[in-house]
């Protein structure tokens, strides 16, 4: 059995990733490291708390615990990270680097996420090819390209088995918008659960990739199950299930429920977007370890407006 450490165990894709390695391998085989005390843990499960630039904490951590695998989820997202840039440079590339000495040194297999936002203002923005041109036009951008590198570097140099997605937007009816620039679909969500109107973000037709929480963990844990010799790619996949305009998400909403209205009145996180692409090739993901999303919009927003609705009424 697997001895795993997830760091951002209480983020977006953390909470719900611990809670599905731990159904899979048992609480106490999944140790969760977040700046605050894990809120999902239980009796059994184990607990650190402290921050992913602490290497001697992370040192102590993974002897304490014997760890074999690393889930390295620690990082401030796009519009936190433009906001505290230079936090956001140490933050995100301190962690990884201690994740990926120590992986080294100790024979870690490590899972490190990337993000759309590798790709920037020069990146063909229509299906979007696994090898581009990469020019990232934010500080969260900047960290996640050069998180890509290194990892690579780390897998030819020190043969380190690190693999890595590139999430488009991911939306989640268990946690709450973490400082995404996608994060507008979770909040229209949300609103139209509660039945109140929602003013985005975002302009109308801005299009992005995203995909439904249960088909980002899937694919997480279908690509580390996967034979280390089946994989081509050793910076980052690309990854996604489908896209939508803000004004077409809306629109299936409004088909739901009645009456609901959305304002759109875009601010800083539109240039954000503008620079990201409308669809993605995640073709590489699919040949080399046979992802395939579930969800498309229609069932996840079925699903969505299900759970948000449970929540609501409780």
């Amino acid at each position: 059995m697997p001895r795993i450490l997830v760091t951002g165990a209480n983020g977006q894709i953390g909470s719900e990733l611990v809670a599905a390695l731990r159904a899979r391998h048992g609480h106490r085989a999944v140790v969760a490291l977040d700046l605050e005390a894990p809120r999902q843990n239980g009796v059994d499960a184990p607990s650190v708390v402290g921050d992913v630039r602490d290497r001697a904490l992370l040192e102590d951590t993974m002897a304490t615990h014997d760890i074999d695998v690393v889930y390295h989820l620690a990082s401030l997202l796009s519009a936190t990270g433009e906001q505290h840039p230079n936090r956001a440079w140490d933050v995100n590339m301190t962690g990884l680097k201690h994740v990926l000495d120590l992986a080294k040194e100790r024979g870690l297999r490590v899972f490190w996420p990337s993000s759309i936002a590798v790709f920037g203002p020069s990146t063909p923005r229509t299906d979007t090819p696994q090898r581009t041109v990469l020019d990232p036009a934010t500080m969260y951008g900047v960290t996640k390209r050069s998180g890509e590198l290194l990892c690579q570097y780390y897998h030819r140099r020190y043969g380190v088995d690190v693999r890595s997605l590139r999430y488009p937007g991911l939306i989640s009816y268990q946690t709450v918008p973490g400082g995404g620039t996608t994060d507008y679909a979770i909040d229209m969500y949300r609103a139209a659960a509660r039945s109140e109107p929602y003013v985005c973000f975002l302009s109308a037709g801005t299009r992005l990739p995203m995909m439904y929480m249960p088909d980002a963990l899937r694919a997480t844990l279908d690509l580390m199950d996967a034979p280390a010799a089946a994989l081509s790619v050793r910076d980052s996949y690309n990854l996604t299930a489908f896209s939508f305009s803000a004004e077409e998400l809306a629109a299936h909403l409004q088909e739901r429920v009645d009456g609901f209205s959305v304002t759109y009145r875009p601010d800083e996180r539109q240039h954000i977007a503008d620079n990201w692409p409308a669809t993605i090739d995640d073709s590489a993901a699919r040949a080399d370890w046979g992802w395939a999303p579930r969800y498309d919009l229609a069932a996840m927003t079925d699903d969505m407006l299900a759970h948000l609705r449970d929540r609501v009424e409780a």
